[in-house]
């Protein structure tokens, strides 16, 4: 899979919902083997929990163009769907820009390449690598 992971998702069920953790990962391997079988390009997983109440995960990838986009975007839905992950929440497919997908425990944006790099989603999730200590006041 060209899939390239930020943070590697961390499998320990929380004591609080061990059910709800496992669905999130179910859903993480369905997203990353629904766009890999659709030719995204550059798709990276992130984890944010513990960063944003939001999601557990953040899939970030690249459509070649606003056809490619539309098609990964629908196939993604699809792949949802039979795996018995219901209707999820759907933004900007009718431009094929941007495509964000909320499965509630997963977030997928799907871009076009000079979109994707003007917003630049990875810089403000990946993990901030400067310490205090490197930290000019």
């Amino acid at each position: 899979m060209r899939t390239q992971t930020l943070k590697k998702a961390q499998n320990r069920p929380s004591p609080s919902d061990p059910h709800g953790r496992a669905v999130a990962e179910q859903i993480l391997q369905t997203v990353l083997a629904s766009l890999d079988n659709s030719k995204a390009e550059d798709i990276v997983s992130l984890d944010i929990q513990g960063k944003s109440a939001l999601a557990d995960h953040m899939v970030i990838a690249s459509g070649r163009s606003h056809r490619h986009v539309s098609a990964v975007a629908d196939h993604l839905l699809r792949a949802l769907k039979d795996s018995g992950f219901g209707t999820s929440k759907v933004e900007g497919l009718s431009s094929a820009d941007w495509v964000l997908i909320d499965t509630g425990d997963v977030i997928v944006h799907i871009f076009r390449p000079e979109v994707r790099e003007f917003y630049a989603l990875e810089k403000m999730w990946a993990e901030d690598k400067q310490t205090d200590a490197d930290t000019l006041h």
